[in-house]
């Protein structure tokens, strides 16, 4: 019902995704690079997130970063992580595509209001940065007894 609506064949999704397609190949056959450079500055690094009543947990897929030289910080509900990423290249070869991001990196993501900024860590294994942010006991959701 929905495709007849607005007229596209297959619906609107695919079509947005047909046009995405489509502007990737526009652009990556041009005079612009074709790395992830050319992708918005954000992009990296790959984030996933995940909540429960007590925590959130973040995971940051930095393979190549050293984990020393992050930069991690919490202020009001927002979690900052910086760093970079330096990567080797061989100067005899001539790259006809890069897409391993090589540089400084700035991640800003928006947390609930309810964590507890004093209730943070942080651990590295595998190239894989994992972030946990304690929610406060305030916020837990409680059982009320009707008396």
């Amino acid at each position: 019902m929905i495709a007849r609506l607005h007229g596209f064949e297959g619906g609107l999704l695919n079509e947005f995704r047909r046009m995405e397609h489509e502007m990737d190949k526009l652009f990556s056959a041009g005079v612009w690079p074709n790395t992830i450079h050319s992708v918005a500055k954000d992009s990296y690094p790959p984030i996933n997130i995940g909540t429960t009543s007590t925590q959130v947990d973040l995971y940051l897929f930095i393979a190549g970063v050293n984990p020393e030289s992050l930069i991690i910080s919490i202020h009001d509900s927002q979690l900052t992580v910086e760093g970079e990423r330096l990567i080797s290249k061989d100067t005899k070869v001539k790259y006809i595509r890069n897409e391993r991001y090589d540089g400084a990196f700035h991640k800003v993501v928006n947390l609930p209001e309810d964590v507890d900024a004093d209730k943070v860590e942080a651990s590295y294994s595998n190239g894989v940065l994992h972030i946990v942010v304690q929610r406060r006991e305030a916020s837990k959701p409680r059982q009320i007894t009707v008396q």
